[in-house]
């Protein structure tokens, strides 16, 4: 293979995770030129060789015996205004290794809206849809307007428009199918103006001293959002082992409407369609006996949130594992639902 990236062997992929989890990759390439991504990931998988594509560490749990494979670190970078009117709005492509966070930071200097709540978030851009990324009532899906991808299966670049994303709460066509498409540059369809859309989030609107559906400025919604953030141990800070996670390690259950009937009177419910309810997963969690701080010394929950497990130094990926199973079957016996991990797992299962 003869392309033009910077080459590693042997590379500790606790070094590229926020969790500091992760044995060694065989080979880690650094790419940084969407053209030498799609000749990467064509001359790997010609060769059957096992792909892991890294962005920026923050949602991905490692084994500890580390990637078998040649694991692909998306390095690109650009944010292009491709149309841009007081009417119209601003419909702006971004390189899939863009920070999301300075993107979301260009975004609200340039009074664009709509991105303003997930400031704060982790990871790279290229990430943000296949996640349908989301806090504070704002998600991906509501501003993307399409998503450029090589699809390793017939070996060609798609342009995926909105419609066929397949998003839905913490998922997508691209989660659905990870061996499948690889994100190249996302393209957001953002309104223009001083004040942000319109806030859906109660914690959020207390916060900022505002009615539910009522605006606040750009600046305002990303400084509440952001405290709200640090509050929780959500924004990353390599001195404070609450970081020390992927977030949100449980995503909130769906679960039918008898079920959701069946859990105390306090436990939170949103209507979620088709029937179904959303409740809590920090809730339930509490609920079942596992408070902030729970665990031992080398892997806790958080003090400052229930849903993110940490590394408190030293710990290893299996530490992890075994804390988020005993947490899992302590939900599932009192209340019989089954926690689902938000993280993608590489090389290991709960």
């Amino acid at each position: 293979m003869g392309w033009p990236v910077y080459e590693r062997f042997d590379v500790p992929l606790a070094e590229l995770t926020t969790l500091r989890l992760g044995g060694p990759a065989k080979r880690l390439v650094e790419v940084d030129d969407t053209a030498d991504l799609v000749e990467v990931l064509r001359a790997c998988d010609a060769e059957r060789e096992p792909v892991l594509v890294l962005g920026g560490g923050s949602n991905v749990v490692v084994a500890d015996e580390g990637f078998p494979g040649t694991v692909v670190q998306v390095r690109t970078r650009g944010i292009q205004v491709e149309s841009d009117s007081a009417c119209g709005g601003a419909a702006v492509r971004v390189s899939a290794g863009e920070n999301w966070d300075r993107f979301v930071v260009h975004a609200i200097g340039q009074g664009w809206v709509g991105v303003e709540a997930l400031s704060g978030i982790p990871g790279l851009a290229g990430a943000a849809p296949i996640q349908n990324v989301g806090a504070y009532g704002q998600e991906v899906a509501q501003t993307l307007a399409q998503v450029r991808a090589w699809d390793r299966v017939d070996s060609v670049v798609r342009t995926i428009p909105v419609a066929e994303c397949g998003f839905g709460y913490r998922t997508s066509r691209f989660k659905r199918t990870p061996e499948r498409y690889v994100v190249l540059e996302v393209v957001f369809q953002l309104e223009k103006g001083d004040l942000g859309a319109p806030v859906r989030y109660a914690e959020l609107a207390r916060t900022l001293g505002v009615e539910i559906g009522q605006r606040a400025p750009l600046a305002d919604v990303r400084t509440a959002v952001l405290g709200l953030r640090r509050g929780k141990g959500m924004v990353l800070d390599a001195d404070d082992h609450d970081t020390w996670s992927v977030g949100s390690f449980f995503t909130n259950p769906i679960v039918a409407a008898e079920i959701a009937a069946s859990l105390p009177v306090d436990a939170p419910r949103w209507p979620s369609g088709d029937g179904q309810v959303k409740t809590s997963a920090a809730w339930l969690i509490e609920r079942a006996g596992f408070g902030k701080g729970h665990g031992d010394g080398v892997v806790r929950l958080s003090t400052k949130h229930t849903l993110a497990l940490t590394n408190r130094g030293g710990a290893a990926t299996t530490d992890l594992l075994r804390l988020a199973r005993e947490v899992r079957e302590g939900v599932r016996t009192k209340y019989g639902i089954e926690l689902v991990n938000e993280p993608v797992l590489v090389g290991c299962a709960i």
